[in-house]
């Protein structure tokens, strides 16, 4: 068998390139290299005021801030994860599908005060503990507050008011 018809299909075919070699090194700034991949000599680049590339971190927040080239860690950036103890809870993790739709109406201020105040305030007119104006001769606790005490008890952390 002749080796020229071989020959001929092997100069015959063309070739093509799909990336050109300038663009590959001139285009690289704007590819993000992440920690995990980057190279020893990489990192030590990402060091200092202005880094060549963005620090990849994966979506974790910091902590603190760097004040004069040390950082600081403030503790009110450390997430805290509060988890009540479900040790006698007899609801399981897991809801199914076929539980019926909860629609429940939007709590007024009405129902509101009727939950807090209106059994005391009942009590106080059967027993006569009213005086001439209306005020109760032995307020409660929640009564002896002030407006602006009561707002910051209503915004405090744990009040279930949100």
């Amino acid at each position: 068998m002749s080796k020229i018809p071989l020959l001929i299909n092997y100069v015959w075919k063309r070739s093509i390139s799909l990336s050109a070699p300038r663009e590959g090194k001139r285009n690289f700034r704007k590819f993000v290299i992440a920690n995990k991949r980057g190279s020893r000599i990489h990192k030590q680049q990402q060091t200092g005021p202005n880094p060549e590339l963005e620090v990849d971190k994966r979506g974790v927040r910091d902590v603190g801030y760097v004040m004069n080239g040390k950082f600081v860690t403030v503790p009110e950036m450390i997430p805290e994860i509060i988890v009540p103890d479900l040790k006698d809870c007899d609801l399981k993790p897991y809801v199914t599908y076929k539980a019926q739709d909860v629609v429940q109406s939007e709590f007024t201020a009405q129902q509101l005060f009727n939950a807090v105040y209106s059994k005391k305030i009942v009590a106080d007119y059967k027993q006569g503990k009213l005086d001439a104006d209306g005020q109760p001769l032995e307020p409660s606790e929640e009564e002896l507050l002030q407006p602006d005490e009561a707002v910051a008890k209503a915004k405090r952390t744990g009040s279930d008011i949100f």
